[in-house]
């Protein structure tokens, strides 16, 4: 990385702890944007692996474009029905044909898709999914970026951004959406949570999809909302010294008997639709205070894609600034160019703390380095992102 690329700007304090107000989102893992980017991602990796037995390298392929339309329920207390499956479309690109042998993606896809939904929501049945395969071929010159593998291009010109550390909200809100799902029984896998936090005061609004079958009657429902609306405030006050106030399921009319009651303890079961990268981002919130991309990270492929590769490094960078160099802050922004090698973005903009401006371009440019690594992880599934 050529060292006139970076520009590194001194902080005197944390821009966020500056801030009188914070807002902080998390979609939990059933929310529909979040079941996409799982979907899109658990296809990429199914791709990944696929190619690399069979043909010895990760060829080209994008499958970032999965989307979901909700289906219907007739939710009852004790139970109700499934009237019309969850449909999603699985479309994107990848390399379907290799010196005349062909790739199996659509039935590749459709397993990873159909695998990961087994995997991750207890309360679906197989036959509420329908999973409609549309991947065309990738693009010559995109599948050309790969041919040279000494050194690997980048395909997009993009922006990834991360930052480091988490907020005292980002934290709480990141951690408690899986805590509801694991403590409480009849709450489903769509939690999503969204933190305002103003100078004394941590505010939180928690949709939690309550599951039919776990609760009889409308009483029993009341009472799984005061379970959750109790583990949070007790979660939120054991990490924060803010008062914490907490509202659940917010749009519920319990005189009427108008709540957020599911069979699958997802909404895409009755009228939420989905798309991969309209939810988290890879540090798993939506931080609207903090630099974010609008950058699909999930189903974008693991080598040459900057889209998914440069938010993971700016993150991973940022933490190491902190953790490294005693950082009360940091950004890293990094801008690709399509067509470079991917271990030398464009430009490498970096807002800190820290005052070691040799020792911040050593960590920026190891984890650049390090990304033949990290596109290993990502096919093993071992890194967050979303």
């Amino acid at each position: 990385m050529v060292k006139s690329s970076v520009t590194v700007r001194h902080l005197e304090r944390s821009p966020i702890s500056a801030r009188s107000t914070e807002f902080v989102e998390r979609k939990g893992l059933g929310h529909p944007d979040t079941i996409c980017d799982g979907i899109a991602e658990a296809i990429s990796r199914r791709l990944s692996r696929h190619y690399l037995d069979e043909f010895g390298q990760i060829l080209h392929h994008n499958t970032d474009s999965v989307q979901l339309v909700a289906g219907t329920t007739e939710p009852a207390f004790g139970g109700g029905d499934i009237v019309d499956p969850i449909y999603v479309l699985i479309s994107g690109r990848a390399t379907r044909t290799v010196d005349g042998r062909d790739v199996p993606v659509d039935e590749l896809a459709v397993d990873a898709a159909r695998d990961y939904v087994d995997a991750n929501f207890d309360e679906l049945p197989a036959d509420a999914v329908e999973f409609d395969p549309r991947i065309g071929e990738t693009s010559a010159d995109l599948k050309a970026l790969f041919d040279n593998r000494a050194v690997l291009r980048a395909n997009d010109t993009s922006i990834g951004v991360g930052y480091a550390p988490l907020s005292e909200t980002d934290r709480i809100v990141r951690g408690l959406e899986s805590e509801i799902r694991e403590e409480i029984p009849a709450v489903g896998e769509d939690v999503k949570l969204m933190g305002w936090r103003t100078d004394d005061t941590l505010r939180l609004t928690v949709a939690a999809a309550v599951v039919s079958r776990y609760v009889a009657s409308v009483e029993e429902y009341v009472d799984v909302k005061e379970q959750v609306a109790d583990l949070t405030r007790r979660y939120a006050s054991e990490r924060t010294e803010r008062a914490v106030q907490v509202d659940v399921n917010a749009a519920d009319d319990v005189d009427t008997g108008t709540v957020y009651l599911t069979e699958t303890g997802l909404s895409a079961e009755m009228g939420d639709d989905g798309n991969v990268g309209r939810g988290n981002r890879v540090n798993g919130l939506i931080t609207p205070h903090r630099p974010m991309s609008l950058e699909a990270a999930a189903g974008k492929n693991p080598v040459t894609h900057v889209g998914k590769l440069y938010n993971l490094v700016a993150t991973n960078a940022a933490a190491r600034i902190h953790r490294e160099l005693d950082a009360e802050y940091t950004e890293v922004k990094l801008l690709s160019q399509i067509g470079t090698p991917v271990t030398d973005p464009q430009a490498v903009d970096v807002e800190t703390t820290a005052r070691d401006d040799e020792a911040i371009r050593r960590l920026v440019t190891a984890e650049l380095e390090d990304i033949d690594s990290l596109s290993r992880d990502l096919v093993a599934g071992d890194v967050q992102l979303f």
